[in-house]
């Protein structure tokens, strides 16, 4: 969730986009290829549910591209798994969702934010990526289970819940690559289907193979924030996403397309962007319809901010607004979060000597901590 995409993708959509952009923010294994498509026609109702528990807290972890400098190793996550507070140790974010948004060397895993669409390889690079040893998934792990070994927290563990995230078989594209013998052709349904189901049993091979003892995988994220390019596709992704036992999880921005469809479309876990944290001139009053629409259309919310939180750059109080609207429309009581923080935006507020930092940081992991004791 980058929140703004490159200028060029615009194209025929320009007066569009400029008309919404103050409204936007600035989010080795053996595999034998199974050629198999899933049915084409309508995803069934009763499809729509909770097939795995749902995280209340679920923080964004962006990592795999070659412009990424942050390094997601144990320590790096120590934050995030917990805090002191009056001397005790007390556990944090329950779910953790792996994306990424492009490869770093011109290629996107969605539509918009590079010339160039990503290819198998790096579908596969990205998984690797993800499952690579002493780095985000395999180190989020490594660093629960010292936590266990040294009994250092004090309330019940619950298994971290993961989500990884599924790319965009961008329309069109014509050289992402070969399952079996066949090349795929992305202006065909179909294989964009059959890519979508590769991966995702790919990524759950690895993860079997993997045997994480500190934490599930409960679902796969649909990386396109908007429904303008997947309106007839996402629905046969859920179908096979939900035939596995897992659930179905999207984050469209404010006035996304498609937003208000997100049943029809065929998820079940969605969370709704308020963007506005990232353009000093979007109005207060946008977190609040936010809210307002998140009740009515039986969404869940995001919080975001970027490293702008930090004292330094003076950005923090609008962080302070996600907070004190979420607490007024009873978001923190009803609903689960999502939180989108930039690169490692949490982590350096965490390691912060600034006061004013610090009572930000407290005052986001107090809530956290009392939305978990309460799970």
């Amino acid at each position: 969730m980058e929140r703004m995409k490159p200028l060029y993708k615009l194209s025929s959509y320009l007066l569009f986009i400029l008309i919404i952009t103050a409204t936007m923010g600035l989010h080795s294994i053996s595999y034998e290829e199974d050629k198999e498509v899933v049915s084409q026609g309508e995803m069934q109702l009763e499809n729509v549910k909770n097939h795995k528990a749902v995280p209340k807290d679920l923080v964004l972890i962006y990592d795999g591209g070659a412009h990424r400098s942050i390094k997601w190793d144990k320590d790096h996550f120590s934050p995030y798994i917990y805090s002191t507070k009056e001397g005790k140790q007390k556990w944090l974010f329950d779910g953790f969702l792996f994306l990424e948004i492009k490869d770093g060397n011109g290629r996107g895993f969605a539509s918009g934010y590079e010339k160039l669409a990503a290819r198998k390889i790096e579908w596969e690079n990205l998984l690797h990526n993800f499952f690579r040893e002493n780095n985000a998934i395999d180190a989020l792990n490594a660093r629960i289970e010292d936590l266990m070994k040294n009994k250092t927290l004090s309330n019940k563990y619950e298994k971290r819940k993961i989500v990884i995230t599924i790319p965009e078989p961008i329309p069109n594209q014509k050289d992402w690559g070969k399952l079996g013998n066949r090349e795929l052709d992305f202006s065909n349904g179909e294989d964009r289907i059959a890519a979508c189901k590769w991966y995702i049993e790919y990524a759950e091979q690895l993860f079997k193979k993997a045997e994480f003892e500190y934490l599930e995988l409960v679902g796969f994220y649909w990386l396109a924030e908007e429904a303008t390019n997947s309106r007839d596709l996402a629905k046969h992704i859920a179908d096979i996403v939900y035939q596995k036992g897992y659930d179905f999880y999207w984050i469209p921005y404010f006035n996304s397309d498609g937003y208000q469809e997100w049943e029809r479309l065929g998820f079940n876990q969605v969370y709704y962007q308020p963007n506005y944290f990232f353009n000093e001139n979007v109005p207060y009053s946008q977190l609040e319809e936010a809210c307002k629409r998140a009740k009515i259309h039986g969404m869940n919310m995001e919080v975001e901010f970027d490293e702008r939180v930090l004292a330094k750059n003076g950005w923090g109080y609008r962080l302070n607004d996600y907070l004190d609207v979420f607490t007024q429309y009873e978001v923190f009581d009803s609903l689960n979060i999502a939180y989108y923080q930039g690169g490692d935006a949490f982590f350096r507020l965490s390691q912060s000597q600034e006061s004013s930092d610090i009572a930000l940081y407290n005052r986001l992991t107090d809530m956290i901590i009392k939305r978990q004791k309460h799970q």
